[in-house]
């Protein structure tokens, strides 16, 4: 997965591009670009998503 702080739209492929959480998308040159992070267990986790209606629909945290 790419560096979510790099500069997403620039040389990322369907390969390397983080993938929605909700329905296994890959997220690629996406304005509605979502990214919900937290901690868990003294971990930093994320969860990507295409648009605010696929985070509306995850039911993981």
């Amino acid at each position: 997965m790419v560096d979510p702080t790099s500069d997403l739209g620039e040389d990322v492929t369907e390969a390397d591009a983080p993938r929605c959480s909700a329905c296994d998308r890959p997220i690629v040159h996406s304005p509605s670009h979502r990214v919900l992070t937290w901690v868990e267990d003294d971990h930093v986790q994320s969860a990507h998503f295409c648009d605010e209606d696929c985070r509306a629909d995850w039911d993981g945290r």
